[in-house]
């Protein structure tokens, strides 16, 4: 079985200390994953034109987001990118400002589920979130991942 880390690259894994709006964030989550070829800008593109049509179809739980699209409106390849915002940004008028991000990119309707798995995993305890969304630099992120 993979590791989680196996569907990120290091340089995938950042943080910012803010976006202006929900739209930034989609890019600043996506934006490696495009310039590493696992997207293509027609991929961001349908996450957010699905966004406004529909609303964050991609939030998790309270503060975090997977923004992702079908794997027909761009995807060339499986890969996560974990983007944290220093202050979080408001993607709807009901949720809680989003402050951790992870971009997925998934080539077939299989590929990521053992991703998807070793991030279920993951979120599913509250201290793991709460050591995300305060890690002090990318590599305190980096050994959190690590673990799953």
């Amino acid at each position: 079985m993979s590791s989680l880390m196996d569907f990120f690259e290091r340089e995938s894994i950042a943080i910012y200390s803010s976006a202006e709006n929900w739209s930034e964030a989609i890019d600043l989550s996506m934006g490696n994953l495009l310039q590493r070829k696992y997207i293509t800008p027609d991929y961001i593109q349908a996450i957010k034109e699905t966004t406004r049509e529909i609303g964050p179809y991609y939030l998790l739980a309270p503060g975090i987001a997977m923004p992702h699209a079908r794997p027909e409106c761009g995807a060339l390849g499986t890969a996560l990118s974990l983007t944290l915002l220093r202050e979080g940004v408001s993607f709807d008028a009901e949720s809680p400002p989003v402050r951790l991000l992870i971009g997925l990119a998934a080539k077939d309707s299989d590929s990521h589920i053992e991703a998807i798995q070793a991030l279920s995993e993951m979120l599913c305890e509250d201290e793991v979130i709460d050591e995300l969304l305060n890690a002090n630099n990318s590599e305190e992120l980096i050994n959190i991942i690590q673990r799953y």
